[in-house]
């Protein structure tokens, strides 16, 4: 019999099947009433560890979603897709030089829409060398406009020794704010655990959602443990999880949270652990930004809501 972080027994079905840890912003019950009562329409944020920043706790993730060509329908969708983030109240976004045009497109917007300054920008260095990681995160403030850099991350931990190296330089410089390591499998969990161990970083980004819950065992733990804001991304399990639930009617209790769709559910299910600051679902449409950002406002379900509805959530 394993416990969750409130202490209550839960057997490994539980586990695999729905049960979160503590609530984020208070270790207080849930009560639908006051959320309803409240009616938000800003989003929550949550302090960055090292410096008690406030972070909103909804961003946008770039990968695929904002690799359009300038001129497509789709690239013409993009400015909505800040205007919603932006008028929730979030802040963060998140791209790569592995994202196609994802970083020359969200610098492009941002200029155009004047939202450097409104804008939490991340992005993160994924190659070998020091020259090469150097000329790569160069590009990279060229394509998303700017001096400074909100966040850079090593991306997928390649080569993170020399570039760590360099960006606690840049830091010192004040060329970027916030350093931190990826990662989105599993299977590199223990190598993301020993450099989580042995580097002071500011941030971990790395995946979490209902149905991939692995990180839950110790990374999110020793997050917390070593004072690290913590990024989910893959908080809809790949895509995979929100295409099964298409179909599937949504519970009655989702309205008791505040949800109207599944994609609410699975994100307020990842910002329920206490050591989640942000999580960034990556969309192209401003209806779903919108829809998402929402997820982020009101109260969060504790252990116990997740626990009693177990049954509902997907594995």
């Amino acid at each position: 019999m394993a416990t969750d972080s409130h202490g209550i027994g839960l057997s490994r079905s539980q586990l695999l099947r729905g049960g979160v840890g503590a609530v984020a912003c208070a270790a207080l019950p849930f009560h639908a009433a006051a959320q309803t009562a409240a009616s938000p329409t800003r989003m929550n944020t949550r302090p960055i560890p090292s410096t008690q920043e406030a972070l909103p706790v909804i961003g946008c993730g770039t990968w695929l979603g904002f690799d359009y060509s300038p001129g497509t329908p789709e690239y013409a969708r993009l400015p909505g897709v800040l205007e919603a983030l932006f008028n929730a109240g979030g802040r963060v976004i998140d791209s790569s030089p592995m994202y196609g045009r994802a970083e020359a497109n969200t610098g492009d917007l941002l200029a155009a829409a004047k939202g450097h300054d409104k804008a939490f920008i991340a992005t993160k260095v994924w190659t070998s060398g020091r020259e090469a990681g150097i000329a790569q995160m160069e590009q990279s403030f060229a394509r998303l406009k700017t001096q400074r850099m909100d966040l850079m991350q090593v991306h997928n931990l390649v080569d993170w020794r020399t570039h760590l190296a360099t960006l606690r330089n840049w830091k010192a410089q004040g060329r970027v704010r916030y350093i931190g390591i990826t990662h989105y499998t599993a299977s590199a969990y223990t190598d993301v655990e020993a450099v989580l161990r042995a580097e002071k970083l500011d941030f971990l980004q790395i995946n979490y959602s209902v149905d991939e819950r692995t990180a839950e065992k110790r990374l999110l733990p020793l997050a917390a443990e070593r004072g690290v804001a913590v990024i989910v991304n893959m908080p809809f399990g790949g895509g995979g999880l929100l295409r099964r639930l298409r179909d599937k009617p949504l519970p009655g209790w989702a309205g008791e949270i505040g949800c109207t769709s599944w994609a609410q559910v699975l994100l307020k299910f990842v910002l329920s652990h206490s050591s989640v600051t942000c999580t960034i679902p990556g969309t192209s449409r401003p209806e779903h930004m919108a829809e998402n950002a929402k997820a982020g406002m009101g109260a969060m379900p504790d252990a116990a809501f997740w626990k009693r509805h177990a049954a509902d959530l997907p594995t």
